[in-house]
């Protein structure tokens, strides 16, 4: 982040956890990863970079060092490569929202928290888009196996946002106006609204500076 410049405070709010879950340095790259998880590292990079038609296997055999053979071995088909990139980002996803549930179990602080995770995560440029958001924007052009893993993904962050303004609103933490369901949907929106127009006005606190009035009206003031 370019000095002189802030987060939004209801977006740093979120405590400091690490988000290794939603990060490039997830299972797909680590000290022991294997030839697989570095293609589907890459092909993660590549996706966020330029989308489902953005890459092809040479250029992952470029940037793994390998030959379109060996990427072949392990995905037959691009179509596979990408299945299998999204069925991991959502099982990680299952995994890290777990893990901030034992974290952080209120409601309130839980919403800081996961905007929070993306706002450092599209600051400091290591995950500057979801990948599955990304990929909703192409899904009239995808293929049909590609689509319903996006939907899947999805349809878990929804039914998770979902149970958390519940239990806020049931707590009297946080303040709907509509059914938790339309509430959730209404901030998934937000978020990757958000991812958007920051990527869009080159400008990462952008991204802060529209969920803030968001959390501000789901999370009272108080004194």
């Amino acid at each position: 982040m370019a000095v002189g410049q802030r987060r939004s405070p209801q977006v740093a709010a979120g405590r400091k956890l690490s988000y290794r879950w939603l990060s490039a340095e997830s299972k797909f790259v680590s000290k022991t990863s294997n030839t697989a998880d570095d293609i589907l590292a890459a092909a993660r990079a590549f996706i966020v970079a330029g989308g489902y038609n953005g890459f092809s296997y040479a250029d992952i055999a470029e940037v793994v060092g390998i030959r379109k053979a060996s990427i072949h071995h392990h995905f037959p088909s691009k179509v596979d490569l990408v299945q299998t990139l999204l069925k991991r980002y959502l099982e990680d996803a299952v995994i890290g929202m777990g893990g901030l549930e034992r974290d952080v179990p209120e409601p309130p602080e839980l919403l800081r928290t996961y905007a929070g995770i993306w706002a450092r995560c599209i600051e400091d440029a290591s995950v500057p888009f979801c990948v599955c958001a990304l990929l909703a924007s192409e899904l009239p052009a995808l293929p049909p196996e590609v689509a319903v893993e996006v939907r899947a993904y999805f349809q878990f962050l929804s039914g998770w946002l979902t149970g958390v303004i519940e239990r806020g609103a049931e707590q009297r933490t946080l303040a709907i106006s509509n059914a938790p369901r339309v509430e959730a949907e209404a901030f998934m929106a937000t978020v990757h609204g958000a991812m958007l127009s920051a990527r869009a006005y080159g400008d990462v606190l952008t991204f802060g500076m529209i969920l803030t009035p968001t959390l501000q009206k789901l999370i009272p003031a108080t004194d």
